[in-house]
């Protein structure tokens, strides 16, 4: 999952495809636990795991007393966090999840980073960084953690930018051996040191040249790494705050999703550090052209990704010009919603393919991949075919995620005040949304095509806008928590739509609100989530009219039926949804899923004698019963009929199934 030319191999090491823990044994234990993580249950009981422990409190010393006392050994605490990375049999952990104040216990998981066409990738350009430099914007002053593979010594990132360092790998040093955490600083805070002067006609530097890089070490020389160490990094950078001013945590690494955000430790450090007032920017994963589930690569979001605090990051394909209006999502970019909690992800896109950034010859990222170095011709003014010693191309939700991260630097030099989910609801609000509705991508290698939707759930609230940004002078919502990602649904038709989570970024308090972020006169359209009566058009979800009264448009996101949400016989049957999912007279239009008298009003998807009663959204009657072959099965998490089991949510008579 790479650029336009394949780097199948390349990526297969970076992104996250190798680290599964789900294992099989011959001697499992007896029974299932809520409390611990599917993938341990399969364990030998005498089996050494390495897990993290959630309790429900930060421990202490006698919560590490009943590891030891199970003969088990504490491996690494983790701050204020409220748990701890232990090593232990099989059996005493499913025995410790016995204790009432265990909360959840779950592997330390192995994640990786998410990390050519020898064109230039304009990405600065095509998200309007020029804009911000004018102003006299560079980041200066703001801290922005690196949490990766580490920082090398190189003339592009001195040491004005990288201002602390600390290794979590236990290699000793956070210097990066592997290549990923340079390149992606350098996208942050690069200087152009070599590529600044007369004898240069481009220059690659950072959206915020001057920010403060604070570098923690999580990736190994191979760009493996595990969850307790990113949690400790997290941990620390939530420490260090004061001092390094840190407001932005970068996480260019991921892994798969096991279970709910609300269980899993690496979302739940990710939160913790929002609340603490750090903006936390996450790749959404490289899994967009993954079709195992007959997919068309949905569902595949990683984790911490599928957390609605974070703003998750898709990729788009700059094609090479700095006109944005040519650009279309990079076809490996992972898709939405999150499974398990049906999260809307990503939140927004960046350029993420092909993006040049610095780089040193001894990392192993170049050792296995030499053609990425980009021929001196492309950036020097009498350069030859030559390969650069100083600048690389990579490929991947990765290089999409700093570019967020550097503008919400320069949004933080701008306005100090910001909190994480203003400059949240901010960058969705003025995200560009003209994008093109549908293109098609080929695997020089392969030949394979992958056709892509400019859906919601591909490209979020739409593509990175800095200038857009700094000029938003929106100021809700503000509390912490106030702009989580929506949730996706299927309702008691069958139909798929988007629910209000708490107080989300369409929720009542927050951005679909009266007076909020996209209601009327924000420049959102008059009581619309993006533009007159629609979700992104006139009338439709993506473009002039109803694009033939479908979701995505006349060719599917999955499937060929015209009008439908995934297929002949899916979701919005008969093409329609009252109108179109989002257009006029449907969901998102007067009287809609936000608005008065609408789904959220009296008698309806939220309001009174709704949500919880027979024949509703959850209750016994409902899309998410009729036992086999539904949503989520009876009641249940796994099993037959549910989520994972058969004739589940991919099984043969599920709601997803060819459709």
């Amino acid at each position: 999952m790479n650029s336009k030319r394949s780097r199948s191999a390349m990526w297969g090491r970076i992104i996250l495809t190798a680290c599964a823990l789900i294992l099989t044994a011959s001697v499992a234990f007896a029974g299932t636990h809520n409390k611990m993580s599917k993938d341990l249950e399969g364990k030998k009981a005498s089996e050494k795991v390495d897990v993290i422990v959630q309790f429900r409190h930060v421990p202490t010393a006698s919560h590490h007393q009943k590891v030891l006392d199970r003969g088990g050994s504490i491996k690494r605490e983790l701050g204020k966090f409220k748990g701890a990375a232990y090593r232990m049999t099989a059996a005493a952990a499913a025995d410790l999840a016995n204790d009432p104040e265990v909360l959840y216990v779950s592997p330390d998981r192995p994640l990786h980073g998410t990390g050519s066409a020898q064109v230039l990738d304009h990405h600065n350009e095509a998200i309007n960084a020029p804009a911000a430099w004018t102003q006299g914007l560079d980041g200066t002053g703001i801290g922005v953690a690196v949490i990766d593979s580490g920082v090398a010594n190189v003339s592009d990132l001195n040491a004005r930018n990288v201002v602390y360092s600390q290794d979590f790998t236990g290699l000793g040093n956070a210097v990066d051996q592997y290549g990923h955490g340079t390149f992606v600083a350098g996208l942050i805070a690069g200087n152009g040191a070599n590529s600044t002067g007369s004898n240069f006609s481009y220059t690659f530097q950072g959206i915020a040249q001057n920010a403060s890089i604070v570098n923690f070490r999580v990736l190994d020389q191979n760009g493996a790494g595990t969850d307790s160490e990113v949690i400790a990094a997290i941990q620390a950078a939530i420490q260090l705050q004061s001092t390094y001013n840190i407001r932005v945590i970068n996480l260019s690494v991921g892994r798969p999703v096991y279970e709910s955000y609300a269980l899993d430790p690496l979302c739940q450090a990710v939160e913790q550090a929002w609340k603490a007032g750090i903006t936390v920017v996450v790749a959404a994963g490289n899994y967009g052209r993954d079709n195992n589930l007959q997919n068309n690569g949905y569902f595949t979001i990683t984790a911490p990704g599928n957390d609605p605090y974070a703003i998750t990051v898709g990729a788009m394909n700059t094609e090479g010009t700095p006109d944005r209006t040519d650009d279309v999502p990079a076809s490996y970019s992972s898709k939405g919603p999150s499974v398990f909690d049906m999260v809307v992800k990503p939140d927004l896109v960046a350029p993420g393919n092909s993006v040049i950034s610095v780089y040193f010859p001894a990392a192993t990222l170049n050792q296995e991949n030499p053609g990425n170095e980009i021929a001196t011709s492309l950036y020097q003014t009498n350069g030859t075919n030559a390969a650069s010693a100083t600048y690389f191309e990579l490929s991947g939700t990765s290089m999409a995620a700093p570019l967020v991260s550097s503008t919400a630097a320069l949004m933080l030099q701008q306005n100090p005040a910001l909190t994480p989910d203003q400059i949240k609801a901010r960058l969705m609000l003025t995200a560009f949304k003209g994008l093109v509705q549908s293109s098609t991508a080929v695997d020089a290698t392969t030949g394979q095509s992958f056709q892509e939707q400019a859906d919601v759930l591909t490209v979020g609230a739409g593509y990175l806008d800095i200038q857009a940004a700094l000029a938003s002078g929106a100021l809700a919502p503000a509390a912490s928590g106030s702009a989580l990602s929506p949730l996706a649904a299927v309702d008691a038709n069958g139909d798929v739509v988007m629910v209000q989570n708490g107080s989300s970024v369409l929720g009542a308090s927050a951005s679909a609100g009266d007076g909020t972020l996209w209601g009327t006169g924000t420049g959102a359209g008059d009581g619309t989530l993006w533009g007159t009566g629609t979700l992104w058009g006139t009338a439709a979800v993506w473009g002039d009219g109803a694009v033939s009264g479908t979701l995505w448009g006349t060719t599917l996101a999955s499937g060929t039926g015209d009008g439908t949400l995934w297929g002949t016989s899916a979701a919005a049957a008969d093409g329609t949804v009252l109108g179109t999912l989002w257009g006029t007279g449907s969901l998102m239009n007067d009287g809609t899923l936000w608005g008065t008298a609408a789904a959220s009003g009296d008698g309806t998807l939220w309001g009174t004698s709704t949500g919880a009663v027979d024949g509703t959204l959850w209750g016994t009657s409902t899309a998410i019963t009729d036992t086999v072959g539904t949503l989520w099965g009876t009641g249940l998490v796994s099993g037959d009929g549910t989520l994972w089991g058969t004739s589940a949510l991919w099984g043969s008579s599920s709601k997803l199934n060819d459709k």
